[in-house]
């Protein structure tokens, strides 16, 4: 419809009048800045900021036009008088109308009537640029017949009249509004109904009173504690008296100190002590795991009697627990302390029979590999029984679990990359299983001039168990020597938490490939983290392989 000449046209919204109100029919939304000032000044009320903070984001929130008038909260239409007098709220020209049409009509007012009137007072006071008179007493009125009748109110409507009365209590209204502050009895009433309506929390279980090793239990056993150790508390728990010690209190220290890496050595030989003293009382299900820190961190304790005290264990629980025997025997073996009348025991045709029936058949299978390969590279002296050929299995056929968990960590594919740009993909292999079962990060194999050779021309394999000569092996096809060179990834987590000791595992299979004729060619997790891209990369690793004499490429043949 056009509109006759002279007649003036709709006046455009203020900015702040856009942001502050909205007419009837009008959607509203606040404002970047009136949000600000609502954040900032939650800041001086406990009450404005509960209000702000734990009030569901639904749209009745806002000082815009109600959009419940034409069905109940619970999705029934409202009867024709209260849906009127919501109509007369929603359109009424100053507060006291709002007053009046509450206090005029008592059985035709319902909870959610009180937003209504909340909101339209908002809109009432923010409009500019001369907002209506308002008298103390109307706002005491209005506000006292919310409080008197909120008991009644769901929690949504509470919800609603509380924010809503938060923002009223707000800068610039509060000039209009002496009536609403923050802390006033409105806000105060509501935000107790709203606490009221809270489901009731259970009272806090009594904490026992815990007294020396109870407090060390307490502690190792906290979720907290285990995902975040902290040394110096570590530390601390070393000067407890002995006589407030407990197996399960020092199992559980000793599995704190292997499951982090926790290299410390006054708790260990404080779980040292404790092994040899309670000797008489332990069995080996607990053993295994009080030593099973000390082949993890590559410790061998200074206590004098910790050697023949698992001695002695071992010779009396053989044969009571076979899983826990050849777990002890682990760990010594990775403190290559190895006991010559445990490994008769262990490899008698007697106990193989017996655990070949158990549940865990296959992890002492493997173990017991791991042990007869010790004894074959480090115990020449040995003239005992050994495991038969037809029970050995590959010790560890794949990257260990370790490795596998925290592959995107590793520096393995970008020293992979590296490789392959510097040497050509067939002159290494990646990952592959040597005899007796041992996973190799990088295999190179090298003539006795030290030219890199394609692995796939070339047996990568050297004999097990190794020969007079162990070093070479050579090739009849070439007439000369061979060399295998494997290249170690020692990553940060190979190492024990200070950094400088490798783990007993990682030491275990470096010296056994040693032993067994391959050279190492370690690569630090130090180095590899001071390399800045590929390009640096490159060269670390071709001064590396330099510095061992190798040559590839058109001149290395």
């Amino acid at each position: 419809m056009r509109r006759p000449r002279g007649e003036p046209g709709p006046r455009a919204p203020r900015p702040a009048e856009a942001a502050t109100c909205a007419g009837p029919g009008e959607p509203w939304s606040p404002s970047p800045s009136s949000m600000l000032r609502v954040l900032l000044s939650a800041q001086a009320s406990s009450a404005r900021l509960s209000g702000l903070l734990l009030l569901p984001a639904v749209q009745p929130y806002c000082l815009g036009p109600s959009k419940w008038g034409d069905r109940h909260p619970g999705g029934r239409p409202h009867a024709g008088p209260v849906q009127g007098l919501q109509r007369l709220l929603e359109q009424a020209r100053s507060p006291g109308e709002l007053l009046r049409w509450l206090g005029q009509n008592p059985t035709k007012v319902r909870a959610h009537h009180y937003p209504v009137a909340l909101r339209r007072l908002g809109q009432l006071l923010g409009s500019q640029p001369q907002p209506p008179p308002v008298e103390q007493a109307t706002l005491q009125d209005l506000s006292q017949l919310i409080i008197r009748n909120c008991p009644s109110f769901d929690i949504h409507t509470i919800h609603v009249c509380l924010h809503l009365a938060v923002l009223l209590g707000l800068p610039p209204l509060t000039l209009s509004l002496p009536g609403f502050p923050s802390d006033g009895p409105l806000v105060c009433a509501l935000e107790q109904e709203r606490r009221f309506r809270l489901p009731p929390k259970p009272p806090p279980p009594l904490q026992p009173v815990l007294r020396g090793g109870q407090r060390l239990e307490a502690a190792l056993n906290c979720p907290r504690f285990q995902r975040h150790p902290q040394q110096h508390l570590i530390r601390s728990l070393a000067e407890a008296r002995p006589e407030e010690l407990t197996p399960h209190v020092m199992v559980l220290l000793a599995q704190h100190l292997a499951r982090h890496r926790l290299r410390e050595p006054q708790l260990l030989e404080a779980i040292a002590h404790f092994l040899v003293v309670q000797e008489a009382q332990l069995n080996s299900k607990v053993v295994q795991k009080l030593v099973l820190p000390f082949g993890r961190l590559n410790y061998l304790p200074l206590e004098q009697q910790f050697m023949p005290c698992l001695e002695r264990i071992l010779a009396r629980e053989a044969g009571v627990a076979p899983l826990a025997t050849v777990n002890i025997l682990m760990s010594l073996c990775q403190l290559r302390c190895l006991p010559f009348r445990a490994l008769h025991f262990v490899f008698s045709p007697g106990f193989i029979n017996h655990v070949s029936g158990t549940p865990h058949a296959l992890i002492v299978r493997r173990y017991l590999s791991l042990l007869d390969t010790a004894v074959e590279l480090e115990l020449p002296g040995y003239r005992g029984p050994r495991l038969p050929q037809r029970q050995q299995v590959p010790i560890f056929p794949q990257p260990l679990i370790t490795d596998r968990a925290r592959c995107k960590y590793s520096h393995k594919d970008i020293v992979a990359e590296g490789l392959r740009q510097l040497l050509g993909e067939e002159k290494y292999r990646q990952d592959l299983t040597v005899p007796p079962g041992y996973c190799t990060d990088f295999l190179l194999c090298v003539s006795s001039s030290g030219a890199v050779l394609p692995v796939r021309t070339q047996d990568p394999f050297l004999p097990y168990p190794p020969r007079p000569c162990p070093h070479t092996t050579r090739d009849p096809v070439q007439s000369h020597f061979l060399l295998r060179v494997v290249l170690m990834l020692r990553e940060r987590w190979h190492f024990c938490r200070d950094g400088r000791v490798l783990l007993g595992s990682r030491a275990l299979r470096e010296r056994h490939l040693g032993l067994m004729g391959y050279q190492l060619l370690p690569l630090p997790f130090e180095e590899l983290e001071s390399q800045r891209g590929l390009p640096q990369l490159k060269s670390y690793l071709r001064q590396k392989l330099q510095a061992l004499g190798l040559r590839w490429g058109p001149e290395g043949g």
